[in-house]
Protein backbone atom coordinates (compact mmCIF):
# COMPACT_ATOMS: atom_id res chain seq x y z
CA UNK A 1 0.00 0.00 0.00
CA UNK A 2 1.08 3.72 -0.62
CA UNK A 3 3.23 5.25 2.13
CA UNK A 4 2.55 8.16 3.49
CA UNK A 5 4.77 10.58 1.91
CA UNK A 6 3.15 10.02 -1.40
CA UNK A 7 -0.33 10.39 -0.16
CA UNK A 8 0.79 13.72 1.49
CA UNK A 9 2.15 14.94 -1.94
CA UNK A 10 -0.89 13.65 -3.65
CA UNK A 11 -3.40 15.93 -1.41
CA UNK A 12 -1.49 18.70 -1.83
CA UNK A 13 -2.20 18.10 -5.68
CA UNK A 14 -5.64 17.11 -5.48
CA UNK A 15 -6.70 18.15 -2.66
CA UNK A 16 -8.49 17.04 0.07
CA UNK A 17 -11.03 14.79 1.25
CA UNK A 18 -9.49 12.46 -1.57
CA UNK A 19 -9.81 8.79 -2.62
CA UNK A 20 -6.68 7.22 -3.40
CA UNK A 21 -6.69 3.61 -4.90
CA UNK A 22 -3.13 1.18 -5.20
CA UNK A 23 -4.26 -0.42 -8.50
CA UNK A 24 -2.00 -4.11 -7.26
CA UNK A 25 -4.45 -4.16 -4.56
CA UNK A 26 -6.89 -5.02 -6.53
CA UNK A 27 -4.63 -7.93 -8.32
CA UNK A 28 -3.49 -9.14 -5.11
CA UNK A 29 -7.07 -9.51 -4.28
CA UNK A 30 -8.02 -11.06 -7.33
CA UNK A 31 -5.58 -13.77 -6.74
CA UNK A 32 -6.14 -14.48 -3.32
CA UNK A 33 -9.43 -14.75 -3.85
CA UNK A 34 -9.47 -16.80 -7.13
CA UNK A 35 -7.05 -19.72 -4.83
CA UNK A 36 -10.32 -19.82 -2.72
CA UNK A 37 -12.26 -20.92 -5.28
CA UNK A 38 -12.96 -23.80 -7.59
CA UNK A 39 -10.81 -23.48 -10.67
CA UNK A 40 -13.61 -23.80 -13.15
CA UNK A 41 -15.61 -21.49 -10.77
CA UNK A 42 -16.75 -18.08 -12.66
CA UNK A 43 -16.03 -14.74 -9.96
CA UNK A 44 -18.44 -11.83 -10.82
CA UNK A 45 -16.94 -8.42 -8.95
CA UNK A 46 -19.97 -7.19 -7.45
CA UNK A 47 -19.97 -3.12 -9.05
CA UNK A 48 -21.86 -1.75 -6.02
CA UNK A 49 -18.71 -2.36 -3.74
CA UNK A 50 -17.31 0.88 -5.85
CA UNK A 51 -18.64 0.99 -9.55
CA UNK A 52 -15.32 3.29 -10.96
CA UNK A 53 -14.50 2.47 -14.00
CA UNK A 54 -10.73 2.30 -13.51
CA UNK A 55 -11.06 -0.54 -10.86
CA UNK A 56 -13.77 -2.41 -12.77
CA UNK A 57 -11.23 -2.07 -15.58
CA UNK A 58 -8.56 -3.55 -13.72
CA UNK A 59 -10.81 -6.15 -12.84
CA UNK A 60 -11.98 -7.09 -16.13
CA UNK A 61 -7.94 -7.75 -17.16
CA UNK A 62 -7.96 -10.00 -14.32
CA UNK A 63 -10.77 -12.24 -15.12
CA UNK A 64 -13.70 -11.07 -13.58
CA UNK A 65 -17.20 -10.87 -15.08
CA UNK A 66 -19.46 -7.85 -13.53
CA UNK A 67 -22.56 -8.59 -11.71
CA UNK A 68 -24.67 -5.09 -12.15
CA UNK A 69 -27.86 -3.43 -10.39
CA UNK A 70 -28.69 -0.36 -12.31
CA UNK A 71 -28.23 1.09 -15.80
CA UNK A 72 -24.98 3.37 -14.24
CA UNK A 73 -23.53 0.45 -12.81
CA UNK A 74 -23.86 -1.45 -16.29
CA UNK A 75 -22.83 1.79 -17.85
CA UNK A 76 -19.65 1.69 -16.13
CA UNK A 77 -19.16 -2.51 -16.91
CA UNK A 78 -19.25 -1.19 -20.73
CA UNK A 79 -17.20 1.76 -20.23
CA UNK A 80 -14.30 -0.64 -18.52
CA UNK A 81 -14.64 -2.77 -21.77
CA UNK A 82 -16.61 -5.72 -20.63
CA UNK A 83 -18.40 -7.84 -22.92
CA UNK A 84 -22.15 -7.76 -22.81
CA UNK A 85 -22.20 -11.51 -22.31
CA UNK A 86 -20.12 -11.38 -19.05
CA UNK A 87 -22.83 -9.26 -17.05
CA UNK A 88 -25.40 -10.63 -15.04
CA UNK A 89 -28.11 -8.12 -13.87
CA UNK A 90 -29.42 -8.57 -10.85
CA UNK A 91 -31.73 -6.59 -8.30
CA UNK A 92 -35.37 -6.66 -7.05
CA UNK A 93 -37.86 -4.12 -8.63
CA UNK A 94 -36.26 -4.05 -12.04
CA UNK A 95 -37.86 -1.74 -13.78
CA UNK A 96 -39.08 -2.31 -17.90
CA UNK A 97 -36.43 0.79 -18.63
CA UNK A 98 -33.73 -0.59 -16.63
CA UNK A 99 -34.33 -4.13 -18.66
CA UNK A 100 -34.82 -2.30 -21.89
CA UNK A 101 -31.28 -0.46 -21.21
CA UNK A 102 -29.46 -3.72 -20.48
CA UNK A 103 -31.46 -5.95 -23.31
CA UNK A 104 -30.50 -2.68 -26.14
CA UNK A 105 -27.09 -3.01 -24.72
CA UNK A 106 -26.22 -7.03 -25.50
CA UNK A 107 -27.14 -8.14 -21.73
CA UNK A 108 -28.98 -11.71 -22.56
CA UNK A 109 -28.62 -12.46 -18.16
CA UNK A 110 -30.77 -11.85 -15.30
CA UNK A 111 -30.97 -12.70 -11.74
CA UNK A 112 -34.80 -13.02 -11.18
CA UNK A 113 -36.64 -12.45 -7.96
CA UNK A 114 -40.10 -13.66 -8.57
CA UNK A 115 -42.69 -14.24 -11.40
CA UNK A 116 -43.35 -10.74 -11.73
CA UNK A 117 -39.68 -10.32 -12.62
CA UNK A 118 -39.64 -12.87 -15.09
CA UNK A 119 -42.90 -12.08 -16.80
CA UNK A 120 -41.60 -8.65 -16.94
CA UNK A 121 -38.27 -9.79 -18.49
CA UNK A 122 -39.80 -11.99 -20.89
CA UNK A 123 -42.24 -9.61 -22.01
CA UNK A 124 -38.82 -6.75 -22.33
CA UNK A 125 -37.32 -9.49 -24.12
CA UNK A 126 -39.96 -9.85 -26.38
CA UNK A 127 -40.69 -6.11 -27.17
CA UNK A 128 -36.65 -6.15 -28.44
CA UNK A 129 -36.98 -9.03 -30.22
CA UNK A 130 -34.67 -11.76 -28.26
CA UNK A 131 -34.93 -14.25 -25.52
CA UNK A 132 -33.48 -13.51 -22.29
CA UNK A 133 -31.81 -16.28 -19.66
CA UNK A 134 -32.43 -16.06 -16.04
CA UNK A 135 -30.84 -17.60 -13.09
CA UNK A 136 -33.60 -17.55 -10.45
CA UNK A 137 -32.56 -16.28 -7.08
CA UNK A 138 -33.87 -18.62 -4.08
CA UNK A 139 -34.35 -17.29 -0.28
CA UNK A 140 -33.15 -20.55 1.85
CA UNK A 141 -35.24 -21.18 4.63
CA UNK A 142 -32.57 -20.77 7.44
CA UNK A 143 -31.51 -17.51 8.39
CA UNK A 144 -27.83 -17.04 8.32
CA UNK A 145 -26.13 -16.72 12.22
CA UNK A 146 -23.62 -13.61 12.83
CA UNK A 147 -24.07 -12.73 9.13
CA UNK A 148 -22.42 -8.83 8.66
CA UNK A 149 -25.54 -8.44 6.54
CA UNK A 150 -28.07 -11.19 6.20
CA UNK A 151 -29.60 -10.95 2.86
CA UNK A 152 -31.87 -14.96 2.88
CA UNK A 153 -33.14 -16.96 5.26
CA UNK A 154 -35.63 -14.91 6.67
CA UNK A 155 -38.62 -12.00 4.73
CA UNK A 156 -36.72 -10.22 2.55
CA UNK A 157 -37.16 -8.80 -0.67
CA UNK A 158 -34.44 -10.71 -2.44
CA UNK A 159 -35.47 -13.78 -3.93
CA UNK A 160 -38.00 -16.43 -4.01
CA UNK A 161 -39.29 -18.71 -0.81
CA UNK A 162 -37.73 -21.92 -1.49
CA UNK A 163 -41.17 -23.13 -0.32
CA UNK A 164 -42.92 -21.06 -2.32
CA UNK A 165 -40.78 -22.34 -5.43
CA UNK A 166 -41.87 -25.82 -4.46
CA UNK A 167 -45.52 -25.40 -3.78
CA UNK A 168 -46.29 -23.52 -6.71
CA UNK A 169 -43.93 -24.55 -9.83
CA UNK A 170 -45.97 -24.06 -12.60
CA UNK A 171 -45.43 -19.92 -11.67
CA UNK A 172 -41.71 -20.11 -12.17
CA UNK A 173 -41.99 -19.94 -16.05
CA UNK A 174 -42.24 -16.84 -18.48
CA UNK A 175 -42.69 -16.67 -22.62
CA UNK A 176 -39.37 -14.74 -24.03
CA UNK A 177 -37.32 -16.17 -20.73
CA UNK A 178 -35.36 -19.71 -20.81
CA UNK A 179 -34.74 -20.60 -16.99
CA UNK A 180 -30.91 -21.86 -17.04
CA UNK A 181 -30.03 -21.59 -13.07
CA UNK A 182 -30.17 -20.60 -9.63
CA UNK A 183 -28.96 -17.58 -7.43
CA UNK A 184 -28.15 -17.50 -3.89
CA UNK A 185 -26.84 -14.85 -1.78
CA UNK A 186 -27.26 -15.74 2.14
CA UNK A 187 -25.65 -12.81 3.57
CA UNK A 188 -22.35 -10.79 3.59
CA UNK A 189 -18.83 -9.83 5.58
CA UNK A 190 -18.04 -12.86 7.19
CA UNK A 191 -14.43 -13.48 8.09
CA UNK A 192 -14.41 -17.20 8.90
CA UNK A 193 -13.62 -20.14 6.06
CA UNK A 194 -16.05 -22.62 8.00
CA UNK A 195 -19.03 -20.35 8.26
CA UNK A 196 -18.91 -19.21 4.70
CA UNK A 197 -18.65 -23.30 3.74
CA UNK A 198 -21.95 -23.40 5.67
CA UNK A 199 -23.58 -20.84 3.86
CA UNK A 200 -22.60 -22.54 0.66
CA UNK A 201 -24.16 -25.56 1.90
CA UNK A 202 -27.21 -24.44 2.93
CA UNK A 203 -27.13 -22.78 -0.66
CA UNK A 204 -26.56 -25.95 -2.36
CA UNK A 205 -29.65 -26.77 0.14
CA UNK A 206 -31.82 -24.50 -1.59
CA UNK A 207 -30.58 -25.08 -5.30
CA UNK A 208 -31.26 -29.07 -4.80
CA UNK A 209 -35.02 -28.51 -3.71
CA UNK A 210 -35.79 -25.91 -6.18
CA UNK A 211 -34.16 -28.56 -9.09
CA UNK A 212 -36.19 -31.40 -7.68
CA UNK A 213 -39.60 -29.23 -8.27
CA UNK A 214 -38.50 -27.13 -11.56
CA UNK A 215 -36.68 -29.54 -13.32
CA UNK A 216 -35.13 -26.93 -15.29
CA UNK A 217 -32.49 -27.22 -18.36
CA UNK A 218 -29.42 -26.39 -15.51
CA UNK A 219 -26.20 -24.50 -16.72
CA UNK A 220 -25.59 -22.28 -13.80
CA UNK A 221 -25.77 -22.06 -10.37
CA UNK A 222 -24.71 -18.47 -8.73
CA UNK A 223 -23.83 -19.00 -4.79
CA UNK A 224 -23.19 -15.67 -4.28
CA UNK A 225 -20.35 -14.57 -2.28
CA UNK A 226 -20.13 -13.24 2.00
CA UNK A 227 -16.08 -12.77 1.66
CA UNK A 228 -15.95 -10.90 4.84
CA UNK A 229 -13.28 -7.56 4.38
CA UNK A 230 -11.90 -5.03 7.35
CA UNK A 231 -13.59 -1.45 6.64
CA UNK A 232 -12.33 1.36 7.76
CA UNK A 233 -9.82 -0.06 10.18
CA UNK A 234 -6.60 -1.52 9.94
CA UNK A 235 -6.14 -4.99 8.58
CA UNK A 236 -5.13 -7.58 6.67
CA UNK A 237 -7.69 -9.55 4.26
CA UNK A 238 -8.63 -13.10 5.24
CA UNK A 239 -7.43 -16.18 3.42
CA UNK A 240 -10.15 -18.45 2.46
CA UNK A 241 -8.14 -20.73 1.11
CA UNK A 242 -9.80 -23.98 2.69
CA UNK A 243 -12.80 -22.87 0.61
CA UNK A 244 -11.25 -24.56 -2.44
CA UNK A 245 -11.41 -28.36 -1.36
CA UNK A 246 -14.91 -27.82 0.15
CA UNK A 247 -16.19 -25.79 -2.54
CA UNK A 248 -14.91 -28.41 -4.58
CA UNK A 249 -16.70 -31.26 -3.24
CA UNK A 250 -19.79 -29.18 -2.93
CA UNK A 251 -19.95 -28.72 -7.07
CA UNK A 252 -18.35 -31.84 -8.03
CA UNK A 253 -20.73 -34.14 -5.70
CA UNK A 254 -23.85 -32.11 -5.13
CA UNK A 255 -24.27 -29.39 -7.67
CA UNK A 256 -22.87 -31.19 -10.70
CA UNK A 257 -25.06 -34.36 -10.65
CA UNK A 258 -28.17 -31.77 -11.24
CA UNK A 259 -27.33 -30.82 -14.48
CA UNK A 260 -27.32 -32.90 -17.46
CA UNK A 261 -25.02 -31.12 -19.41
CA UNK A 262 -21.66 -29.08 -17.81
CA UNK A 263 -22.71 -27.20 -15.26
CA UNK A 264 -21.04 -23.54 -14.45
CA UNK A 265 -20.51 -22.83 -10.64
CA UNK A 266 -20.20 -18.15 -10.19
CA UNK A 267 -19.50 -16.61 -6.91
CA UNK A 268 -19.57 -13.05 -6.29
CA UNK A 269 -17.57 -10.76 -4.31
CA UNK A 270 -17.32 -6.67 -3.98
CA UNK A 271 -15.34 -5.96 -0.77
CA UNK A 272 -12.84 -8.48 -0.62
CA UNK A 273 -11.80 -7.48 -4.37
CA UNK A 274 -11.55 -4.04 -3.50
CA UNK A 275 -11.39 -3.41 -0.32
CA UNK A 276 -7.64 -3.36 0.75
CA UNK A 277 -7.29 -0.66 -2.74
CA UNK A 278 -8.33 2.11 -1.40
CA UNK A 279 -7.71 5.11 1.16
CA UNK A 280 -9.56 7.96 2.08
CA UNK A 281 -7.54 11.48 2.89
CA UNK A 282 -9.04 14.50 4.65
CA UNK A 283 -7.33 17.92 6.25
CA UNK A 284 -7.93 18.89 9.65
CA UNK A 285 -9.87 21.78 10.13
CA UNK A 286 -10.66 22.33 13.66
CA UNK A 287 -9.81 21.16 17.16
CA UNK A 288 -11.45 22.00 20.12
CA UNK A 289 -12.78 20.54 23.60
CA UNK A 290 -16.58 20.36 24.03
CA UNK A 291 -18.18 19.06 27.27
CA UNK A 292 -14.65 17.84 28.57
CA UNK A 293 -14.28 15.80 25.29
CA UNK A 294 -11.54 16.63 22.16
CA UNK A 295 -13.44 16.91 18.82
CA UNK A 296 -11.41 16.71 15.73
CA UNK A 297 -13.22 18.27 12.35
CA UNK A 298 -12.41 17.06 8.74
CA UNK A 299 -13.10 18.50 5.80
CA UNK A 300 -14.32 14.79 4.76
CA UNK A 301 -17.54 13.11 6.01
CA UNK A 302 -20.86 10.98 5.93
CA UNK A 303 -21.36 12.93 2.50
CA UNK A 304 -17.97 11.20 0.61
CA UNK A 305 -17.50 7.99 3.32
CA UNK A 306 -19.60 5.24 4.64
CA UNK A 307 -22.70 7.23 4.63
CA UNK A 308 -24.82 4.37 4.51
CA UNK A 309 -23.57 2.64 7.44
CA UNK A 310 -26.36 4.81 9.43
CA UNK A 311 -28.99 2.72 7.48
CA UNK A 312 -26.95 -0.47 8.81
CA UNK A 313 -26.45 -1.69 5.07
CA UNK A 314 -22.73 -1.48 5.54
CA UNK A 315 -20.87 -2.37 9.06
CA UNK A 316 -21.12 0.88 12.30
CA UNK A 317 -19.02 3.84 11.30
CA UNK A 318 -15.77 3.64 13.42
CA UNK A 319 -13.00 4.90 10.73
CA UNK A 320 -9.62 4.55 12.32
CA UNK A 321 -7.54 7.52 11.21
CA UNK A 322 -3.51 7.92 11.72
CA UNK A 323 -1.78 11.30 10.90
CA UNK A 324 0.17 12.01 8.19
CA UNK A 325 1.98 14.98 8.10
CA UNK A 326 2.45 18.11 10.60
CA UNK A 327 -0.05 20.88 9.92
CA UNK A 328 0.90 24.53 8.43
CA UNK A 329 3.11 26.81 10.21
CA UNK A 330 -0.12 29.01 10.37
CA UNK A 331 -2.31 26.49 12.64
CA UNK A 332 0.58 25.63 15.42
CA UNK A 333 -0.85 25.99 18.95
CA UNK A 334 -4.39 26.86 17.55
CA UNK A 335 -5.52 23.06 19.03
CA UNK A 336 -4.24 24.28 22.19
CA UNK A 337 -3.14 21.56 25.09
CA UNK A 338 -5.20 18.83 24.86
CA UNK A 339 -3.07 15.73 25.36
CA UNK A 340 -3.42 13.06 23.27
CA UNK A 341 -6.04 10.16 24.02
CA UNK A 342 -9.76 9.74 22.21
CA UNK A 343 -11.28 11.98 20.39
CA UNK A 344 -14.60 12.47 17.92
CA UNK A 345 -13.61 12.50 14.83
CA UNK A 346 -16.71 14.45 13.01
CA UNK A 347 -16.61 15.32 9.35
CA UNK A 348 -17.87 19.21 8.30
CA UNK A 349 -21.60 18.80 7.48
CA UNK A 350 -24.37 20.63 9.32
CA UNK A 351 -25.56 17.64 11.11
CA UNK A 352 -24.42 16.29 14.46
CA UNK A 353 -25.12 12.63 12.13
CA UNK A 354 -21.50 13.64 10.41
CA UNK A 355 -19.02 11.33 12.49
CA UNK A 356 -16.65 9.25 11.53
CA UNK A 357 -15.67 7.73 14.95
CA UNK A 358 -17.51 8.82 18.20
CA UNK A 359 -14.19 7.01 20.76
CA UNK A 360 -10.77 7.19 18.40
CA UNK A 361 -7.63 7.06 19.56
CA UNK A 362 -5.38 10.11 17.98
CA UNK A 363 -2.11 12.01 18.75
CA UNK A 364 -2.28 15.08 19.22
CA UNK A 365 -3.45 17.03 15.91
CA UNK A 366 -3.80 20.73 14.68
CA UNK A 367 -5.88 22.24 12.06
CA UNK A 368 -4.00 21.37 8.97
CA UNK A 369 -2.62 17.99 9.79
CA UNK A 370 -3.49 15.16 7.21
CA UNK A 371 -5.59 11.73 8.77
CA UNK A 372 -6.02 8.74 6.22
CA UNK A 373 -8.31 6.25 6.44
CA UNK A 374 -7.44 2.61 5.37
CA UNK A 375 -9.63 -0.17 3.88
CA UNK A 376 -12.18 1.71 1.90
CA UNK A 377 -11.70 0.81 -1.84
CA UNK A 378 -15.48 -1.01 -1.45
CA UNK A 379 -18.21 0.78 -0.07
CA UNK A 380 -16.65 4.23 0.57
CA UNK A 381 -17.79 7.08 -1.90
CA UNK A 382 -21.04 5.88 -3.84
CA UNK A 383 -22.16 4.22 -0.48
CA UNK A 384 -22.12 7.58 0.91
CA UNK A 385 -24.53 10.46 1.13
CA UNK A 386 -22.95 12.33 -1.85
CA UNK A 387 -25.87 14.60 -2.80
CA UNK A 388 -26.30 16.11 1.18
CA UNK A 389 -25.54 19.90 1.19
CA UNK A 390 -24.11 19.72 -2.25
CA UNK A 391 -20.42 19.65 -1.00
CA UNK A 392 -18.23 18.51 -4.40
CA UNK A 393 -17.51 14.71 -4.10
CA UNK A 394 -13.36 14.11 -3.48
CA UNK A 395 -10.93 13.55 -6.24
CA UNK A 396 -9.86 10.25 -6.85
CA UNK A 397 -6.56 8.93 -7.71
CA UNK A 398 -5.80 5.37 -9.03
CA UNK A 399 -1.80 4.44 -8.56
CA UNK A 400 -0.30 1.52 -10.39
CA UNK A 401 3.30 0.57 -8.14
CA UNK A 402 3.11 3.93 -6.69
CA UNK A 403 2.52 6.25 -9.79
CA UNK A 404 -0.77 7.90 -10.66
CA UNK A 405 -2.67 6.21 -13.56
CA UNK A 406 -5.72 8.21 -13.82
CA UNK A 407 -6.94 11.14 -11.75
CA UNK A 408 -11.17 11.93 -11.99
CA UNK A 409 -13.44 13.52 -9.76
CA UNK A 410 -17.05 12.94 -10.01
CA UNK A 411 -19.68 15.67 -10.46
CA UNK A 412 -23.50 16.27 -8.85
CA UNK A 413 -25.29 18.71 -10.91
CA UNK A 414 -29.21 19.17 -12.41
CA UNK A 415 -29.97 19.11 -16.05
CA UNK A 416 -33.24 20.03 -17.98
CA UNK A 417 -35.26 17.32 -18.83
CA UNK A 418 -38.06 19.64 -19.77
CA UNK A 419 -38.22 22.35 -21.84
CA UNK A 420 -38.65 25.74 -19.69
CA UNK A 421 -41.92 27.80 -19.54
CA UNK A 422 -41.00 31.38 -20.64
CA UNK A 423 -41.82 34.20 -18.48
Amino acid sequence: MTDPAPLAELAERYGTPLYVYELSELRAAHAALRRALPEEATLYYSLKANPHPELVRELTAAGCAAEVCSESELDAARAAGLPAAAVLCTGPGKTTAELRHALQHGVRRFSAESPVDLARLGAAARAAGTRAQALLRLNPETYPAGAGLAMGGAPTQFGSDVSWVRRSPEAFRAEGVDLVGYHVYTGSNVHEPDQLAGWFAAAADAVTAAQEALRIDLRTVDLGGGFGHPYLAPGHRPDFGALRPVLTHLFKDRLAPLAERPLELAFESGRYLAGAAGRFVVRVQDVKVSKGRRIVIADGGINALGGMAGLRRIPPMTAAAVTLAAGSAEAAGAAGEEAAGEAVLTGPLCTTLDVLNARLPLPDVRPGDLLTIPNCGAYGMTASLLAFLGRRPPAEVFLDAGRVRAATALRLSHHDIHPRRQP
